[in-house]
């Protein structure tokens, strides 16, 4: 059984904290990936239309005879600027996923970007309510959401986000997203939260502090975002560094470390910027 502490979404269902992501995983290499992460004991798995590895993702699923309750998986709709979005569209890409990954239903299905300079997430919602409602998706959530986007959600539909996942690491905390996710019972989930690749695991406070416990850097800032009350899904294809990443229970960060990494927000994006991000 899995050690990951579980936080309850605002509708009463069960997340674990710590998931494995599979994003720019190809679908040929997402069996093997995902099969190594069942095996060193995640149970959470997140995914997306757009990875192009849902089949991959599915076959290690069914192939680990874990049983389907024992496993939390989440993918995405990815909410292209083809045609206008509709109801039935919507429904349509919901299917697609299900039938890609081989299940009767997800644990969290997401819509991936507001697409802000339209208006087409609030008639997308609409659709993943129904979605909702008939339990085919135990929770339903959204990505890359900003205060804005969050609250004409919250003000022009009924039901309120599960979980918002967002770009989030010590140098972008999105103090403002968590805060609003917060007020309003929505889990914050860390997208990137190990910086993708580009310096964060070789900033100096990080490597002292993952020398004054003896571990590595990246179970630093893994650790750092278990004690802020993120949900994180860190990814990788490298055998050794997924059960690295598992192993992030056996220590705890005190108040100093927290202070230091605190100190580390420079505000900077890697991604996209989700108020002009419309690709």
């Amino acid at each position: 059984m899995s050690k990951v502490p579980s936080l309850t979404l605002n509708n009463g269902v069960d997340m674990p904290q710590l998931g494995f992501g599979v994003w720019q995983v190809p679908d040929d290499e997402a069996a093997r990936a995902v099969g190594t992460a069942l095996e060193a004991g995640y149970r959470s798995i997140d995914t997306a239309a757009i990875y192009g590895n849902e089949e991959g993702t599915g076959k290690a699923i069914g192939a680990s005879g874990i049983a389907r309750d024992e496993l939390f998986v989440t993918t995405k709709l990815w909410n292209s600027k083809q045609e206008p979005w509709t109801r039935d569209r919507v429904l349509r890409a919901f299917d697609e996923s299900l039938s890609r990954l081989a299940l009767d239903h997800v644990d969290l299905y997401l819509i991936h970007w507001p697409r802000a300079v339209r208006t087409d997430y609030l008639t997308i919602w609409r659709a993943f309510e129904e979605i909702a409602e008939s339990g085919r998706a135990r929770a339903v959530g959204v990505s890359n959401f900003q205060p804005a986007h969050l609250r004409r959600l919250l003000d022009e539909t009924s039901l309120v986000p599960a979980v918002n996942q967002v770009e989030l690491h010590p140098q972008f905390q999105q103090s403002e997203v968590r805060a609003v996710n917060a007020e309003h019972g929505i889990v914050t989930e860390a997208w990137s939260p190990l910086g993708s690749g580009k310096g964060l695991l070789e900033v100096p406070t990080v490597l002292a502090i993952a020398r004054k416990h003896e571990r590595t850097a990246a179970q630093i800032v893994l650790r750092w975002h278990l004690q802020l009350g993120n949900v994180v899904i860190p990814k990788s294809v490298t055998p050794s560094r997924i059960v690295e990443n598992f192993d992030v229970f056996g220590f705890e960060l005190d108040p100093e470390d927290l202070a230091a990494l605190a100190a580390l927000d420079s505000g900077t994006r890697l991604g996209d910027d989700p108020d002009a991000y419309d690709g």
